[in-house]
């Protein structure tokens, strides 16, 4: 294992995550097969990577066709991105389950505080009867540990939803609403409320079960049929451990052990660091034992605050299952 632990990646600041960053680039060229055989075809010497833009990024197809791991283990967690008949989907296998539950909760109560103070509620059809799904298992067990016994999954029961979040809001209980977007799309346009005590986030997500909106299309639509003044947003993927947040206008920040920085889209070597627009590249250091360097297919921008937004998604690449247009 490398000098970074568990403990060190989740009680990282800020200004540790390059060294860190550095350290596990190592463990994983040693220990990952894949890994190390894109950094050579590379040429790439690691002992001459000194910073997070000479790392190699491995592109995220490659959880497609590859098994990501340092090692050999036994996988305690399989997750499975979601798809068409028609795509592969990536697998990315998970050796501790801890791992994954520490990643969400630590960056969760970091930016929300304490999941005991809500009820959860999680609205993700057509995610809840996959098998296999890394949003799935997060709300379940942020439905467990809120220990509220109106937290837990609707499926299509919107009435019961409906009277559910009037009874909540009647008592002043803080709630998450957590839904995939078109799961949120279809209860919003049954029902109006008025939701002060509730955070309404979405998780992107339309797979073809509605027309394609923009992100401001819906968060707009979102707000003015549940009676919120922002709509939330959680960036994730199957092939990564870590969530980014945003509170509102799709700006997203990343907890101190995940970093996102940007490439060039006509030259996927050249990096960088600061704000501007380019695809996006992931550092979540909560990959230990898969691969924390993550070449994805998103567009974004970086903006002077550090915070980025996501902006689409390369033309040439697969349509991924939770993707969410914007303008």
């Amino acid at each position: 294992m490398s000098g970074v632990s568990p403990d060190l990646i989740f009680s990282l600041q800020p200004a540790g995550l390059e060294a860190a960053a550095l350290d596990v680039f190592r463990y994983q060229y040693r220990e990952n097969d894949i890994y190390r055989a894109y950094t050579d075809a590379l040429r790439i010497n690691p002992d001459h990577v000194k910073s997070i833009l000479e790392i190699p990024y491995l592109p995220i197809q490659f959880f497609k066709t590859h098994k990501v791991v340092c090692g050999s283990f036994e996988p305690e967690l399989l997750f499975e991105s979601s798809g068409t008949t028609q795509t592969i989907n990536s697998k990315h296998y998970v050796k501790d389950a801890e791992i994954y539950t520490r990643s969400f909760m630590t960056a969760f109560e970091q930016f929300y505080g304490p999941v005991n103070d809500y009820v959860i509620v999680g609205l993700l059809p057509s995610y809840l009867e996959r098998q296999h799904s890394s949003l799935v298992r997060m709300v379940q067990v942020m439905i467990e540990l809120s220990g509220k016994p109106e937290s837990g999954f609707y499926l299509y029961e919107h009435d019961k939803l409906y009277q559910e979040l009037q009874a909540l809001e009647a008592r002043g209980q803080k709630v998450l609403l957590i839904g995939v977007t078109f799961g949120l799309l279809d209860f919003a346009e049954k029902y109006t409320l008025n939701l002060k005590n509730t955070i309404v986030m979405e998780t992107g997500g339309m797979k073809g079960r509605r027309e394609e909106w923009t992100r401001d299309e819906v968060h707009q639509y979102l707000k003015e049929r549940l009676g919120v003044d922002v709509v939330h947003a959680e960036y994730g993927m199957t092939e990564l451990l870590s969530q980014a947040y945003s509170k509102g206008n799709g700006l997203f920040m990343t907890p101190p052990w995940m970093k996102v920085i940007l490439r060039d889209e006509n030259d996927p070597f050249d990096l960088k660091a600061g704000k501007g627009a380019g695809v996006i590249n992931v550092i979540d250091l909560a990959n230990i034992y898969s691969c924390a360097f993550i070449a994805t297919d998103d567009i974004g921008k970086i903006h002077t605050d550090g915070r980025f937004e996501v902006l689409g998604r390369l033309d040439n690449s697969a349509l991924r299952g939770c993707s969410l247009m914007v303008s």
